[in-house]
């Protein structure tokens, strides 16, 4: 997919946002999505966050429906379906911010090649897998060796197992934009 003119960007947030409503209302995912241009397939994440706390984060890394459909899903799975979270609850949406992050093809890399900050990380091993978007090693400061660590504690390898033969590392970039990025964020500023 090339990348997403700014009218792009807030039309795929706005339906994220109509999809998080959606999906807190019914407890289902949006089963049409409202008219719209994003029928190539892709993979996206989307992440929510309550103030400067991640609230839930679920994506695909590759997908068979178009990217609109993509985008209402994994908002309804992160909003309902994160193990590590409880719901969103409806009082909550106000304070929820969306980001999205639309995903290009992975592909093989070896661990030199790693560009924190522009790849994001895909270790495999035995029946295992961790990914990483690329902003995590930003907001964590971390480094390519550390970044390529936390991906297998993720996938619940051993720290070192990116060095293994056996293990496949793969890198992808993300055009990551959110709520935020549009006059201070939240659904307001999307129109």
């Amino acid at each position: 997919m090339s990348s997403l003119r700014e009218p792009e960007r807030r039309e795929l947030l706005k339906l994220a946002r109509q999809a998080l409503i959606f999906s807190v209302e019914h407890g289902s995912p949006m089963a049409v999505v409202p008219g719209t241009s994003f029928n190539d397939p892709a993979g996206a994440f989307v992440t929510l966050r309550k103030g400067k706390k991640l609230r839930g984060c679920i994506g695909r890394l590759e997908a068979e429906d178009g990217l609109a459909q993509t985008v209402a899903y994994c908002t309804y799975s992160a909003a309902r379906e994160d193990p590590r979270f409880e719901p969103v609850r409806a009082a909550e949406i106000p304070e929820v911010t969306i980001e999205l992050s639309v995903l290009s093809a992975a592909s093989p890399i070896s661990p030199q090649q790693v560009q924190t900050g522009v790849h994001g990380l895909i270790v495999t091993r035995g029946g295992r897998r961790g990914v990483l978007l690329p902003q995590v090693a930003v907001e964590h400061r971390l480094d390519a060796e550390r970044f390529l660590e936390e991906a297998c504690v993720k996938s619940g390898l051993p720290r070192d197992a990116w060095r293994k033969s056996d293990t496949r590392i793969q890198a992808f970039t993300a055009e990551v934009f959110s709520e935020k990025d549009f006059d201070g964020g939240g659904p307001s500023s999307l129109g």
